[in-house]
C-alpha cells in the first residue's frame, strides 16, 4: 500500500472475512482501524517530502468526509440491530468490490479520455472537474466507511481520470493516501465505538505493515515515475483479477 495506494480493504476486508471467519462489521471495522493508522505513516512520510497535492485533498475530502459522517450516523442510528448492519455491508461489500473490479480493468481508457478532455476543453474541463472530484469523494466517503474499500482501488483510478496530466506516479500515490486519512479514521472511530473491531487481529497487522509502509513510501520517493507508474499498474492488475475471479466463483 505504500507504494501503491491501492490493497488495504479490497485485499485485506475480503480476506478477513473469507480465512479469519470474520463478520462483515467486524472486518470492516479491523481493517479500517489498521487502514488509518498505515495511512497516517504514509502520509507524514510523503507530507514530509512534500509529494501531496493538497489542494486534490481538499476538494476529493469536501465531498468524502460529510458522505462518511452520513454512513457513520446511520450506523449510530442502526446499532440495535447488529445483524442489519452486517447485511447492508455484506451487500455493498461485493457491490463496490465489482464496481473496483470495473473501474480498474478501465483505468487506463479513463486515463486517455481525461488527457484529450483536458487538451480539448481545458477550461470548460476544469469547470467540470471541481464537480467531478466532489462528486468522486462523496462515492469515496461512502464506500469507504461502509465496506473500508474504494480508498485506493477506487481513489488511484478517479484521479488518474479526472488529474491525468497534474499528478505524477509518486504524487498520485501520496495525494491518495493522504485524502483517504481522514476518511479513514472517521470510519474507523465510527466503528471502534460500535465494537466493531478485533483488537488481536489488528495487533498482528499493524506489526507487520508499519515498517512496511515506511520503507515503501521512501522507495517511492526515490523510484523514477515512469518505474512507479508500472508498479501501480501491476498492483492494479493483480487486485482486478483477484476481485473477478472471486466474483466468478
Amino acid at each position: 500500500m505504500g507504494l501503491t495506494g491501492v490493497g488495504g480493504g479490497s485485499l485485506m476486508t475480503p480476506i478477513l472475512v473469507l480465512l479469519f471467519g470474520q463478520t462483515p462489521a467486524v472486518a470492516v471495522g479491523t481493517d479500517l482501524v489498521f487502514s488509518a493508522t498505515t495511512k497516517l505513516v504514509a502520509t507524514a512520510s510523503f507530507g514530509y517530502n512534500r509529494r501531496v497535492d493538497w489542494r486534490i485533498v481538499g476538494r476529493l475530502a469536501l465531498g468524502s468526509i460529510p458522505g462518511a459522517g452520513a454512513i457513520a450516523l446511520w450506523f449510530w442510528l442502526t446499532r440495535g440491530t447488529p445483524a442489519v448492519i452486517d447485511n447492508v455491508i455484506a451487500h455493498a461489500l461485493a457491490v463496490i468490490l465489482a464496481v473496483a473490479a470495473v473501474a480498474l480493468l478501465l483505468q487506463h481508457p479513463l486515463r486517455l479520455l481525461g488527457v484529450k478532455i483536458t487538451a480539448k476543453w481545458l477550461e470548460r474541463a476544469e469547470r467540470y472537474r471541481l464537480a467531478l472530484t466532489l462528486a468522486a469523494g462523496i462515492i469515496l466517503g461512502i464506500g469507504v466507511t461502509l465496506t473500508s474499500v474504494g480508498a485506493g482501488a477506487l481513489g488511484v483510478v478517479a484521479l488518474l481520470a479526472l488529474y491525468p496530466l497534474r499528478l505524477s506516479g509518486d504524487r498520485l500515490v501520496a495525494t491518495d493516501i493522504a485524502h483517504a486519512l481522514p476518511v479513514t479514521i472517521i470510519a474507523a472511530i465510527s466503528h471502534a465505538l460500535l465494537r466493531h473491531v478485533d483488537t488481536t487481529v489488528l495487533v498482528y497487522l499493524l506489526i507487520g505493515s508499519i515498517p512496511g509502509v515506511v520503507l515503501a513510501s521512501r522507495v517511492a520517493i526515490r523510484l523514477p515515475p515512469q518505474l512507479t507508474n508500472t508498479l501501480i499498474a501491476l498492483m492494479l492488475a493483480v487486485v482486478s483479477a483477484r476481485m473477478l475471479i472471486g466474483h466468478s466463483s
